[in-house]
């Protein structure tokens, strides 16, 4: 299956590109910004799927489905967007669906099989096309790597303790790791001889791993010290936070930078391990996230990008169920666009998640604030 996918904004097309590569079952024939250039791009190529945002600039989603289903009529179309007012004139094109950004990944994966038993019958002796792309190394959620392949294929261990030690290599990629700390690490239940033994196996399976993917790295020794020498690949975390380096925003391109990493955070750092030397790096990373997301939600405000700002502060709310200064923040928003009722709902709920949760109270500036406001 081939998809197209159009949004005008680079983080939602990431997150698309993302969830398309982790489900292994379409190839991206394309991905734009603008919907002219889509449709310039589809004219000549087989396309089966198009995910098309709704609010763009000029041609909107809505119309670039009724060229695209002209262009060709058996296209199958999936409506991205942040808003739901759309959805029964998204159906009225014959649409296979439409998704609420942030996308869920398991409501993505029923999408995906939706379209592939649509489209099965017409491509039963069509032979896949995969697109190579870079391999990529995952950290946030969970520690993945990505072949390369374009398929979405992910690396498969043979046991626990060397995905932990591949963990803890990319952990510290590029730095040197003392033999006694990987030992003391993983194996500190073990002898000594049983520590090293299973050392060395998990050593070795990480080597093999690394050349049998193609993915250019290595693993070298020295001075009794272990490194992952990191070659060709992209590890998540790094474009987190090299696009999250800034303390301001001056212009729209330093707020498409700061998205483009805060699209990468999908999830806690190692979230779904249970690796307790990950534990530091994990919250350090998670406030970096909130810290970028308010000042993203900041500078959207400035410029009247005012619900924008609202989405994102809710969506980081749920992130940080409990945090009174994003509290104050979406309450603040919606005063702003003038819905009161909906700050009084929301703090109502924030109170009630604080006293079940954690069994207290709203920090008196929080208080204080929704004081004024009511």
């Amino acid at each position: 299956m081939r998809a197209i996918l159009v949004d005008d904004e680079n983080p939602a097309l990431l997150q698309l590109e993302r969830l398309i590569q982790g489900d292994g079952r379409i190839e991206i024939a394309g991905k734009f910004t603008q919907v002219r250039a889509a449709l310039k791009h589809a004219e000549g190529i087989p396309v089966d799927i198009a995910f098309l945002d709704i609010e763009m600039p000029g041609l909107n989603g809505l119309e670039a489905a009724e060229r695209l289903h002209a262009m060709h009529p058996g296209i199958q179309v999936v409506f991205v967007t942040a808003y739901n007012q759309y959805a029964i004139e998204a159906f009225e094109v014959n649409a296979i669906d439409y998704l609420l950004k942030p996308v869920d990944p398991e409501r993505f994966a029923k999408t995906v099989s939706r379209l592939e038993a649509r489209l099965a019958p017409q491509q039963q002796t069509a032979a896949p096309v995969l697109v190579r792309q870079d391999p990529q190394i995952i950290c946030f959620k969970r520690i993945e790597v990505l072949d390369g392949t374009g398929s979405g294929s992910r690396l498969k261990w043979r046991t626990q303790k060397a995905q932990e030690m591949f963990a803890l290599l990319v952990h510290h990629r590029n730095r040197w790791v003392a033999k006694d700390q990987i030992l003391m690490t993983l194996w500190p239940e073990l002898s000594a001889d049983k520590a090293v033994t299973q050392l060395h196996t998990s050593v070795y399976q990480v080597r093999k791993m690394l050349k049998a993917w193609g993915l250019g790295s290595t693993v070298d020794y020295s001075h009794e010290s272990y490194c992952l020498v990191q070659r060709e690949v992209e590890v998540d975390v790094d474009g987190f936070l090299r696009d999250t380096a800034m303390e301001e925003i001056r212009d729209l391109r330093d707020l498409q930078r700061l998205q483009s990493g805060l699209a990468q955070y999908q999830g806690d750092y190692l979230e779904e391990h249970d690796y307790g030397w990950a534990m530091s790096a994990r919250e350090e990373l998670r406030r970096q996230f909130v810290r970028s997301s308010l000042l993203a939600a900041e500078y959207e405000q400035a410029v009247g990008q005012a619900r924008r700002a609202l989405d994102r502060l809710l969506g980081l709310q749920s992130v940080e169920p409990f945090s009174d200064e994003v509290c104050r923040k979406v309450l603040l928003s919606y005063l702003q666009a003038g819905e009161t009722g909906e700050a009084q709902r929301h703090y109502d709920a924030f109170v009630r998640v604080l006293s079940e949760e954690l069994d207290a109270e709203p920090e008196m500036e929080t208080v204080m604030l929704a004081e004024q406001i009511f």
